[in-house]
């Protein structure tokens, strides 16, 4: 388990940021959050003001990564690029996640390395990790900015021939989910954002269209909610396109494989993160080398599925 808990001894007094700092190698910053969390804990109880003294016997709770093994795709001295696995989270989203890729970021370049943005975990496909912290300044940044140019491949419900953009804004969705379970939602008064979409392949015996999708935002979800808009739902999308009970069903963990099929059209969010475009020191176009496009073998036949795409 990537989260351990040990025991220390601390001989002289010392200030508790200072020894977690040397005790784990930590920046200030890592060390005073680190604190702050709960995770030095003296006789069972979290300690969380960083500038109190500490001796003798302590416990602390913390990341200790355990990759797979996993290669990246593509690593230089400052950043690496994983091909991350549909089904596996980027960070652990709690301390009992098992694995995570930031297993296998912090295993090959060590505490320091970070991923620099989010992909959902069903979604598979390029991830972008930095080394160091100033990679991962730059980067995080990039995205913000908008620099960093993406794309993904979806197999998506029904048959698409014409290219066409999204601009509908996208709300997050505040008001809870006795109506829907949707994260965000199309809304007037939401975030500005956009994508383009070009339809590259169409299935006739499975009523599925593969589309390269382009977005020039960074909203939640953004691509999922717009291909649902148009009533086009990714195959696979266990929330949108997906009934109430359905996507219930789903979160709460107690949906069979087989209604996982019928529901939703197939076994995964049917997305992939296909390239990354970005310049750091200098330019890099990075492609996926899966073959996300055989994918469709997943997919439930058309005259089985129940996927709602209203």
């Amino acid at each position: 388990m990537p989260f351990v808990k040990e025991k220390f001894y601390i001989k002289e007094e010392t200030i508790a940021f200072l020894y977690v700092m040397r005790t784990l190698d930590y920046t200030q910053g890592q060390a005073q959050r680190h604190i702050a969390k709960g995770r030095l804990l003296i006789n069972g109880v979290s300690m969380t003001h960083t500038g109190h003294k500490v001796q003798g016997d302590i416990e602390m709770v913390f990341f200790r990564p355990k990759g797979t093994g996993l290669p990246p795709t593509f690593q230089n001295n400052d950043f690496m690029v994983f091909e991350k696995p549909s089904g596996v989270l980027v960070h652990p989203n709690t301390m009992a996640t098992p694995y995570s890729m930031l297993d296998e970021v912090r295993t090959l370049a060590g505490d320091n390395a970070n991923s620099t943005h989010r992909i959902d975990m069903e979604t598979s496909g390029l991830l972008l990790a930095s080394k160091h912290k100033k990679a991962e300044r730059h980067l995080k940044g990039s995205f913000e900015n908008r620099t960093i140019k993406k794309s993904y491949l979806a197999w998506v419900d029904g048959k698409l021939t014409e290219p066409f953009s999204s601009t509908e804004c996208i709300k997050v969705n505040k008001e809870g989910y006795d109506e829907t379970k949707h994260k965000v939602f199309i809304a007037e008064d939401g975030k500005a954002s956009h994508t383009d979409f070009i339809p590259l392949e169409f299935d006739e015996v499975l009523d599925a269209s593969l589309v390269a999708c382009y977005p020039h935002t960074g909203r939640t979800h953004q691509i999922r909610v717009h291909l649902f808009h148009v009533k086009h739902p990714i195959l696979g999308d266990p929330i949108y396109g997906a009934t109430y009970a359905a996507a219930d069903d789903y979160l709460d963990m107690r949906q069979s494989e087989e209604d996982r099929l019928i529901f939703h059209g197939a076994p995964r969010l049917m997305l992939h993160a296909q390239s990354l475009t970005f310049t750091y020191k200098s330019k890099f176009h990075i492609e996926s080398k899966e073959d996300f496009v055989s994918q469709k073998r997943l997919i439930h036949p058309k005259g089985l599925r129940v996927f709602n795409a209203q």
